[in-house]
């Protein structure tokens, strides 16, 4: 069964648009210059840069006296009340599901920040698992990722699976470097920008999620990635490349579907996706905003809202996604992960409480 994993922030979630919206409510309550969003929208860095360092200039500049723990809660609050997923996005996986596909979350960023997003926007019951950088140990664009996402999904990481796989996103770095990798087809959300990448290329290109997930079921035969950069691949060493500086209707009875998907495949009815082998996870220990992760990741959270974000998102098997130290007797097994081939020890990662130098995308 084929499988489409799909990045959460700035793929399925709009989530700088949701920012825009939380800094126009922070300049309003403070009685600043609304057009100040603008200097705020760039040191965010589309949420790669550390959330103490965006508030900690903030406060500076406005000469603000709250505290910065005061202001990183308005922030969470903030964020978490305009995130939503579009609703051109649900009918685009349920246009996905339709067609027999497997669906998969694989997220950079704070597990509680990232699980929150998951939760509030009703993604949880739309696909088949996910997997989120900080409590997997492990980054786009590391191969090992999308194996742990397949897994999860009920999808065997072995022989051809990578051949039935596609990779949608928007940060080229993580999501396009990493499908290429990983053996895995990709299609970029250009957002309106130009592809300035020299070392590697997506698959296809497309403006938005309805038409990204158009193209990938009108594409199955579209050629996977080459096969040296496969083969480079295949040791999975985390960080390695970052040294290179439910089923409905055919869509043609779906009217409210996005006309991008419906002109892109007419897709006939599919076997419902398989359900999902993600029965839990093992969360790791977070820094207060998510500033110690490395730069590719969001910093959108932090591990104060794990538990109860963790409590509502229920994956395939009814389960739920827990940390160990919550209640007794609530926590699932954990999914054994693909074995990491044997590597030569990697660099030490950055001190991320600097401003990151990656660009988002």
């Amino acid at each position: 069964m084929p499988l489409l994993l799909l990045d959460l922030d700035n793929t399925l979630l709009p989530r700088d648009a949701a920012f825009r919206a939380w800094a126009q409510d922070f300049l309003l309550e403070r009685a600043l210059p609304p057009s100040d969003v603008e200097w705020l929208a760039t040191i965010d860095g589309g949420g790669y840069v550390p959330r103490s360092t965006v508030l900690s200039a903030a406060r500076r500049r406005y000469g603000l006296d709250e505290s910065l723990d005061r202001l990183l809660a308005h922030y969470r609050r903030g964020i978490n009340a305009h995130i939503h997923c579009p609703a051109r996005n649900l009918d685009a996986l349920r246009v996905a599901r339709a067609a027999g596909w497997t669906l998969g979350i694989v997220s950079n960023g704070g597990t509680g920040a990232q699980l929150e997003k998951i939760r509030r926007t009703g993604l949880g019951p739309m696909v088949d698992g996910w997997v989120i950088s900080e409590e997997a140990d492990c980054l786009k664009p590391d191969p090992l990722i999308f194996e742990i996402a397949a897994q999860r999904c009920g999808v065997a990481p072995t022989g051809d699976w990578a051949s039935h796989t596609w990779m949608v996103g928007d940060h080229a770095p993580a999501d396009i470097a990493g499908a290429e990798l990983a053996g895995l087809r990709s299609v970029w959300l250009h957002h309106g920008r130009p592809w300035a990448e020299p070392g590697y290329r997506p698959t296809l290109k497309a403006a938005g999620l309805p038409e990204a997930v158009g193209q990938v079921l009108a594409a199955r035969g579209a050629p996977s990635p080459r096969p040296a950069v496969r083969a480079g691949a295949t040791g999975g060493r985390r960080g390695s490349f970052a040294s290179r500086p439910a089923v409905g209707p055919s869509v043609a009875n779906r009217s409210s579907v996005s006309r991008s998907v419906a002109s892109a495949a007419a897709v006939e009815p599919g076997p419902t996706a398989q359900s999902g082998a993600h029965h839990g996870v093992q969360f790791l220990p977070s820094a207060l905003d998510g500033g110690h992760a490395p730069s590719v990741a969001h910093a959108d959270g932090d591990a104060s809202s794990v538990a109860a974000a963790g409590s509502a998102v229920r994956n395939r098997s009814d389960g739920f996604a827990r940390r160990p130290d919550s209640r007794p007797g609530t926590t699932p097994p954990p999914v054994p992960l693909p074995v990491r081939p044997a590597s030569p020890p990697s660099p030490p990662a950055p001190d991320a409480s600097e401003p990151s130098p990656a660009r988002a995308g």
